[in-house]
């Protein structure tokens, strides 16, 4: 029997549970998180996705076929003229221009995840960085979910943070990352035992590396 990505889960269930279900994110959904938490996450993720947009080149670079090479270009193309432009839109919003983004220096949190999704896809295959980057790439889609769906949750213009969770929680990140939770099922259906427990060692890092990103933000820390 071949493994899928719910294994993945699985093999860390709990370290998922806190990565998904953590303080910062409660607080999003209740809308009483402080402001000043969501404006340095804000500022901290548009430096992860300059990372993330490396990443799949990296992921260009390790394609052994067409349709792999496509997707990886689709991704970055996303990333850089789509997901950074509404996300520099909305830290506009929240008052931290463009000038102040271009001198950040990124925090303990941000290098740790990103060098550790970039140096696990220079050392391993593909599949190694999909595996690596499925925390946010899947876990964003899945947290935007249990938001919108959770009994707690204040929706519309009482909570300042419900566009970010409307963005989570809309059908095509939520379609994107069904299309990502096909892809790395059809690949992990094909793994070997020992090939599945090192991915499973990827996970469980990246989504701890991942929760010490929203912890980031909570303490406001550099």
């Amino acid at each position: 029997m071949g493994y899928c990505f719910n294994d993945l889960i699985a093999a860390c269930r709990d370290d998922w549970r806190r990565y998904t279900e953590h303080d910062f994110v409660r607080a999003l959904g209740r809308g009483d998180l402080n402001d000043a938490s969501f404006r340095h996450y804000l500022k901290q993720d548009y430096l992860f996705l300059l990372q993330f947009s490396r990443a799949y080149a990296l992921a260009a670079y390790k394609s052994q076929d067409l349709e792999s090479l496509q997707g990886a270009f689709k991704g970055m193309q996303t990333i850089l003229e789509v997901e950074l432009g509404l996300h520099l839109a909305y830290c506009r919003e929240w008052g931290i221009d463009d000038s102040e983004l271009s001198r950040l220096p990124e925090a303990r949190a941000t290098l740790a995840y990103t060098r550790y999704v970039l140096d696990t896809g220079s050392r391993g295959d593909l599949l190694d960085l999909h595996v690596a980057l499925a925390p946010c790439m899947v876990g964003y889609a899945d947290i935007g979910r249990w938001l919108a769906d959770h009994p707690e949750t204040l929706r519309g213009g009482d909570n300042p943070y419900d566009a970010w969770i409307t963005m989570y929680a809309s059908p095509d990140f939520q379609a994107s990352a069904v299309r990502e939770r096909h892809w790395l099922d059809d690949q992990l259906s094909q793994v070997s035992s020992a090939r599945f427990d090192r991915l499973a060692r990827i996970f469980s890092d990246a989504t701890r590396l991942e929760t010490d990103f929203w912890q980031m933000g909570l303490e406001l820390s550099d």
